[in-house]
């Protein structure tokens, strides 16, 4: 699938304005080595990756970071994003966001906001973000989206600390007014990946999860969309990760450098293109990274003759360089992989340990 012409445009982009953040969660995706702040684009190179994105096809674009609300030119940076005719959705801690600037991101032709959720309470919220006084300052802000008229989306990352609460989360999220939550067990990426022993929910807290979340979705009809992303580690299927690789999303990170998925970088045998050196476009269809693992060519037994391989495309990459030490290896999630069981092993292990302390993130 090495022909352009049989390369999908991709209809989503992720830009990672900024690796600052106030917030300092355990389970972070970001890398471990961030990019520092004098690294990063400036207005006018983020306006013109856009203006590409757009001309290539990208329909959604999802600012990001760290704290995007951490980039002073936030407001020029969502209007260049409108002026190229982008769907633009901001993802937040609301750590930054005062009702005056969230009236100029609407004047600028903001469209959607999501809100990151740590806990229901400030005791866990403040905890697990590693900020005081965070919560109190997200409920207010939360009341100031809904009051400015954007479409909310909460986004609930849970683990074996606070997925007790999540039969709470779902309610605050009616309660809010939000019109669709997003309920994502950890994924061992970036920070996570130094607190799978403080943050690996059990067998019975994953399937309990899925279990709320079913119940929910069945009773909230018409009241909340919920989207899930269950326990890969408990699971005995891969998901089909970012729609498969390099097939419908791309991520921009601080610094321009492009990647196939958030954590691609994991990968040590993969170089990335920077879009200060070639255009997105050339990126995304002539890229080494984003052709390494694109359609089926590259896969390995059992994925190759699998019948699964069209859903999934053979799983995480990411998670089979992290279990299997092969990028081009089954996802180890998957019960046909070969190392299944050392999967399952870890995740037995890890969600054991009462005494771990968390590692938390720390800004560039």
């Amino acid at each position: 699938m090495n022909a352009v012409a049989n390369i999908p445009a991709p209809i989503a982009m992720l830009a990672e304005l900024t690796y600052r953040c106030p917030l300092s969660c355990p389970y972070c995706s970001n890398p471990v080595e961030m990019a520092k702040k004098d690294s990063e684009l400036d207005t006018e190179v983020w306006a013109d990756v856009f203006t590409q994105a757009a001309a290539m096809g990208v329909l959604q674009l999802h600012l990001s970071g760290g704290e995007p609300a951490s980039r002073r030119d936030l407001v020029a940076l969502v209007r260049a994003a409108r002026e190229a005719g982008l769907y633009t959705n901001l993802i937040t801690s609301a750590i930054g966001l005062t009702q005056r600037r969230l009236a100029e991101l609407d004047a600028a032709g903001l469209d959607h906001i999501q809100l990151s959720l740590q806990g229901t309470d400030a005791d866990m919220a403040d905890r697990i973000g590693g900020y005081k006084g965070g919560f109190d300052r997200k409920m207010q802000a939360a009341e100031w989206i809904v009051e400015a008229g954007f479409p909310l989306t909460l986004n609930a990352v849970v683990h074996r600390q606070n997925l007790h609460q999540l039969p709470q989360a779902i309610e605050m999220a009616v309660t809010m007014k939000a019109r669709r939550m997003e309920v994502a067990i950890v994924q061992f990426h970036g920070w996570a990946m130094l607190n799978r022993d403080a943050l690996m929910p059990t067998r019975e807290q994953a399937e309990e999860a899925s279990r709320i979340v079913a119940e929910a979705r069945v009773r909230l009809k018409g009241v909340l969309v919920i989207d899930y992303v269950p326990a890969d580690y408990h699971s005995e299927y891969p998901k089909r990760c970012m729609g498969g690789w390099g097939t419908t999303g791309l991520n921009v990170t601080p610094d321009g450098t492009v990647l196939p998925c958030h954590a691609a970088q994991s990968i040590p045998s993969l170089e990335f293109d920077n879009v200060r050196d070639k255009s997105l476009s050339d990126i995304w269809y002539q890229g080494d990274a984003f052709n390494a693992y694109r359609g089926e060519d590259w896969m390995q037994e059992p994925c190759k003759s699998c019948d699964r391989r069209k859903l999934d495309f053979g799983g995480c990459r990411c998670q089979a360089m992290a279990i299997a030490g092969d990028a081009a290896a089954t996802d180890p999630v998957c019960v046909k992989s070969p190392v299944h069981a050392k999967m399952a092993k870890l995740a037995a292990d890890f969600s054991q340990d009462d005494s771990a302390e968390l590692v938390y993130r720390k800004s560039p």
